[in-house]
């Protein structure tokens, strides 16, 4: 099933005319994600030269320096890294990431992409039809609706219909901390306005959605969206993320591309992770000098965890039944 997955996820871009890419494993700089933490090493050579190097927790940075050389609409399917995040169903440290970009293109195109991927895997590792609907997966002995068009729902409407909270108090850091008080999560004075936000989202937002299909939640906060391009309502930022059975499938943004922003972001970003005591490192500054060269003004990017997409289809909630070499076998902790 793992290699019918992927077989069917480069058929189809190949099929969309995106370009294939290959992207490094060891980093000077990794991106810059204040909650990821990373994998350190170093490089060195025979005169007893050292490097500090990286293994990538994404390989956006390096898409988007191809974006501004001209590559076009083009995609990747490589190795990611994440450390610190333990073992779970869900999450192996070093995975498998499919990362498209559309140029042109927005958010709203990468979902439609999306969509016509999961139908096309569907239909490639099933072409008899799992289901009676025929673009039924069955999964967990549930069965899930991939036709179009996905349900969608903005952040802002999902606060006020699952959890009771309009948008001002969202947004506002002392109104949430106070709403959350009420709910019962724990806040105190260092609690940030991020932390009761994802705490409230992962327990009473994200269980909600994709109960029969995908669900598309979109318009984040412009503060949860570092690398996204501003909505119309500048509060918020064209970035969305997709959500079916209990999985957190997918992460889109509307590219920002204003190179100025984006550096400002990025040393927010690096400022962040010293505040929370992760692995510090400098800023990739050939990003920046990238971006200054004029990525396309119109792209829209999204990073899927292909290890849970296989997990999808294989039926399997455990993500290590879909790894030939699952991180707790590699490390026994025995």
């Amino acid at each position: 099933m793992r290699e019918k997955v992927i077989d069917s996820i480069r058929a189809y871009f190949k099929g969309k005319g995106f370009h294939e890419a290959e992207v490094p494993l060891l980093l000077p700089a990794p991106s810059t994600e204040p909650f990821l933490e990373v994998f350190q090493t170093e490089l060195k050579d025979d005169q007893g030269n050292k490097w500090q190097g990286f293994l990538p927790s994404s390989p956006e940075f390096a898409l988007k320096k191809l974006l501004s050389a001209g590559s076009g609409s083009v995609f990747t399917i490589t190795k990611s890294f994440r450390n610190g995040e333990g073992r779970s169903s869900r999450h192996n440290p070093e995975f498998t990431i499919l990362e498209w970009y559309r140029t042109p293109g927005d958010y709203m195109d990468v979902a439609r992409d999306f969509e016509g991927l999961m139908r096309h895997i569907l239909q490639s590792v099933y072409p008899a039809g799992p289901g009676p609907a025929g673009l039924g997966l069955t999964y967990q002995g549930k069965e899930y609706d991939l036709s179009s068009p996905w349900e969608k729902i903005t952040v802002a409407e999902a606060f006020e219909k699952y959890a009771g909270i309009d948008t001002e108090t969202m947004l506002d850091e002392t109104k949430l901390k106070a709403a959350g008080k009420r709910k019962g999560y724990q806040v105190t004075k260092a609690t940030t306005w991020e932390e009761i936000w994802n705490q409230i989202m992962a327990n009473e937002i994200e269980p909600m959605l994709g109960k029969k299909g995908p669900t598309i939640l979109y318009d984040y906060p412009i503060a949860q969206a570092a690398l996204a391009r501003p909505a119309k309502d500048p509060r918020f930022a064209e970035r969305f993320e997709v959500f079916m059975a209990g999985l957190e499938l997918g992460n889109c943004f509307s590219e920002l591309t204003d190179w100025k922003e984006q550096e400002r972001r990025c040393l927010e970003d690096l400022a962040a992770r010293k505040a929370l005591g992760r692995t510090e490192f400098p800023m990739d500054t050939d990003f920046i000098e990238a971006l200054k060269m004029g990525m396309p003004p119109a792209t829209g990017g999204i990073a899927v965890g292909v290890d849970r997409l296989v997990g999808l289809f294989a039926d399997t909630p455990d993500i290590a039944d879909t790894l030939f070499f699952p991180v707790a076998e590699l490390f026994d902790s025995e």
